[in-house]
């Protein structure tokens, strides 16, 4: 396993994570979600990402047993939860957003479920219109003071309003924020390479990315069709599937492309797209979400795909993008 700095801090995460979106108590039960864990651990990995919303709460809530389960030392890993959507069916006011309210309540479930004394990780996991950002930036920098969160961090925020936290807290003498999860794929780019430049100078911002294989596009195991026991062949996925395979099969077609580049270099997709996400210096690790062992143990190999990807390579896969 690589390990790197998270930004400008000095916490130091694999550059391969582990986390638990769509997958743990859905399509990974308490078993497996055991198994596929102490792989991961074994293998190096030191983060395990969730949130609140993760099937309503279930999905940490399973984390949190099979890692006590495990018994795997506190300090040997990190683990991260995120605030926003609420935990529950139909959320009340009060169970969502970033308010002071919601943002403490959800902290405090989060280590319940989690079964820890701190979140090493904390994110803010969507922009909230009907909260100002300084009332957000209060309750982070509460939390990190009071030392149940250690870093904090936004998901999915413009990078217009990332700045704006920054500038609150240094206005206040307030923790700004370390840290971004944003998708970022080689179907889904943008945010990561373009609209977050200036950031990552001017604040130091690392990136814990997810999403790095398009729910398994990048596999290229849709391009003939989307197989019954696939997470785009789940009913409760069927908003994904629509998602991913829209614009009349756009993203299907370049995969297609990128498909004799994997062949050329000798590996599957999967690892050429994982490793193409490592090439970036500006993610500091990024979030697998395989549910089979098999899958794990081959997203895993990624990393000695990274220096393979030189000048040619990157340069014939920015062509067939």
């Amino acid at each position: 396993m690589q390990y790197r700095r998270l930004g400008a801090t000095g916490l130091q995460l694999s550059a391969l994570s582990y986390g638990a979106w769509v997958t743990f108590g859905r399509q990974v039960g308490r078993s497996d979600a055991r198994e596929l864990i102490a792989l991961a651990y074994d293998h190096g990995v030191n983060f395990f990402d969730n949130a609140e919303t993760y099937n309503a709460g279930e999905a940490e809530t399973l984390m949190g047993d099979v890692i006590a389960d495990l018994r795997l030392p506190r300090d040997a890993y990190c683990v991260s939860s995120k605030v926003y959507f609420g935990a529950v069916t139909d959320p009340k006011p009060t169970q969502k957003g970033l308010s002071r309210k919601h943002v403490f309540d959800a902290c405090h479930q989060a280590l319940q479920r989690l079964r820890v004394d701190y979140l090493d990780l904390y994110f803010c996991h969507r922009p909230d219109p009907d909260t100002p950002v300084l009332e957000t930036v209060f309750a982070m920098d509460t939390l990190v003071r009071q030392g149940k969160v250690l870093y904090w961090g936004t998901s999915e925020w413009p990078a217009a309003l990332i700045g704006e936290a920054h500038r609150v807290a240094n206005q206040y003498g307030l923790v700004p924020p370390s840290m971004e999860q944003p998708q970022y794929n080689l179907l889904h780019r943008e945010r990561v390479e373009r609209d977050y430049a200036p950031l990552y100078a001017a604040h130091g911002m690392g990136t814990t990315v997810w999403s790095p294989l398009a729910s398994g596009l990048l596999t290229g195991k849709y391009n003939d069709g989307v197989p019954d026991d696939s997470r785009l062949g789940h009913p409760d996925y069927a908003w994904l599937r629509d998602a991913l395979l829209a614009d009349d099969g756009a993203a299907l077609k370049t995969v297609r492309a990128l498909a004799p580049i994997a062949q050329d270099l000798g590996v599957p997709m999967s690892r050429m797209a994982l490793a193409w996400c490592l090439k970036n210096p500006h993610v500091s690790t990024v979030i697998l979400g395989a549910s089979k062992q098999a899958q794990l143990e081959d997203n895993l190999k990624a990393l000695d795909v990274v220096d393979r990807l030189d000048d040619t390579v990157m340069a014939r896969i920015a062509a067939a993008l």
